[in-house]
């Protein structure tokens, strides 16, 4: 029987603003169980971003609940990674040195973190650039220092905010058959968030489908297509099928990426 890694119940989100209360979130209820990967769908301004804000601590809600492993997440956590859609690197830091920014900064204690930053950065082909500086290494290179320095602690979930919406398009399809290895290798739970449709049904197990603000679960569709996937797979019928359930949740055309 699964484990629950995630449970987020009745969850809302209410900023106040000078002209009232904008709601973002109203009343979502979900769960991902440990080790999945689950990606999020949604307009613009759907509350997205803010859903994953609370999952990381960063947010409080106004009404309902979410815990990781049964326990209430009610502010920032050492047992959650976080990767963002900019790198957010530290351009005087060596790769090795951003990596290793968290064990740093948490006082752990560089020498017992060591092999594992060294394993982490073999994981994602950059072995042999950790003594190379951020401004040394191309976009798609950076995002995986970026997704090697949230992996370092062994962190049980990890929260991804479009973290290849910014790359080229045939960057980003490498950084998704790159992002499904490390994951079938890590098994983490993932909660990645997107505003590509393909690239959601490419790389989850479950993808949640949110309504324009404020922000609810229209849809949970579980995708069957066997792994490891290839990027060919998005030629397939199957594929195309799910693509396009997806698209029918949106009354309007626009403001999801084809």
């Amino acid at each position: 029987m699964a484990t629950e890694a995630i449970s987020v119940q009745h969850l809302s989100k209410l900023y106040t603003t000078r002209d009232g209360g904008v709601a973002a979130l109203e009343r979502i209820s979900f769960a991902v169980d440990e080790g999945e990967f689950v990606a999020v769908v949604g307009p613009s301004g759907c509350g997205k971003s803010t859903l994953l804000k609370i999952l990381a601590g960063l947010l409080s809600p106004s009404g309902g609940s979410a815990s990781l492993r049964g326990t209430a997440i009610q502010g920032p956590r050492r047992d959650i990674g976080v990767v963002f859609q900019a790198p957010v690197l530290f351009p005087w830091r060596t790769v090795l040195d951003n990596v290793l920014l968290p064990i740093d900064v948490q006082g752990l204690g560089r020498e017992r973190f060591m092999p594992a930053a060294m394993d982490l950065l073999a994981l994602v082909g950059l072995r042999e650039f950790e003594r190379r500086y951020p401004w040394e290494l191309s976009g798609g290179m950076q995002q995986r220092v970026a997704i090697t320095r949230a992996l370092i602690h062994d962190p049980a979930m990890l929260l991804m905010d479009e973290p290849f919406g910014a790359l080229d398009a045939m960057t980003r399809e490498h950084m998704n058959l790159e992002l499904q290895r490390i994951w079938m290798e890590k098994k983490k739970t993932v909660f990645f968030i997107t505003h590509s449709i393909p690239e959601a049904v490419f790389l989850a197990d479950r993808v949640l489908v949110m309504t324009p603000r404020p922000g609810r679960v229209v849809d949970d569709l579980r995708i069957k297509l066997p792994r490891p996937r290839p990027l060919d797979v998005m030629t397939t019928p199957e594929f195309g099928e799910y693509t396009r359930h997806i698209r029918g949740q949106f009354n309007v055309k626009g403001g999801l990426d084809a």
